[in-house]
């Protein structure tokens, strides 16, 4: 996170599970628009090629953002590898972000799986990541509402947590819109 640029939009910092040690990753996105006739391009680097299409097709259907005619590249900073699905809010609102070339907050971390229906899903040992989160100064979560009553404030105190039920929800407490 050192080298990270805070202002640039496609940008998210994502706390994740290395093993048992929690790890803090920037997930990054680009879009494109291509020109019509031209089939899209999909890269993911450091991310599940499948996952990052089903999320896409989610984005498409229950937030409402068409990347259709889009070139999309997805990457996630360092050569870290991201299998879990704990990741999938990030890239989202990586995307959007991207899409809307709008920044998200410096101070945010997100962290969630994405459901197809929107829903956001809780995840393993929450609180470990949102300790480390706040233990390298970041001041904002959002996480599923499901799991975010189930971590342990004491744990990371000067990290306000805000739940979300839904990727929209997720959204607009990240300060994003896709109209």
């Amino acid at each position: 996170l050192a080298d990270r640029r805070p202002g640039t939009p496609g940008s998210i910092v994502v706390p994740t599970l290395e093993g048992q040690r929690p790890l803090l990753v920037e997930v990054q996105a680009l879009t494109n628009p291509v020109s019509s006739g031209v089939p899209p391009r999909r890269s993911a680097q450091g991310l599940d090629p499948g996952r990052l299409a089903m999320l896409l097709a989610v984005l498409e259907r229950r937030a409402r953002l068409s990347l259709s005619q889009h070139e999309v590249y997805a990457s996630v900073v360092g050569g870290v590898k991201l299998t879990e699905p704990s990741s999938d809010l990030g890239l989202c609102i990586a995307l959007v972000s991207a899409a809307t070339n709008t920044p998200t907050p410096s101070d945010l971390v997100v962290c969630g799986e994405v459901g197809l229906g929107g829903e956001l899903r809780n995840v393993a040992h929450l609180s470990r990541r949102l300790a480390e989160a706040a233990r390298l100064g970041f001041t904002r979560a959002i996480v599923p509402a499901s799991g975010a009553e189930k971590s342990k404030p004491a744990k990371h105190a000067g990290l306000t947590v805000q739940p979300a039920g839904s990727l929209s929800e997720a959204l607009a407490l990240a300060q994003l819109s896709v109209s």
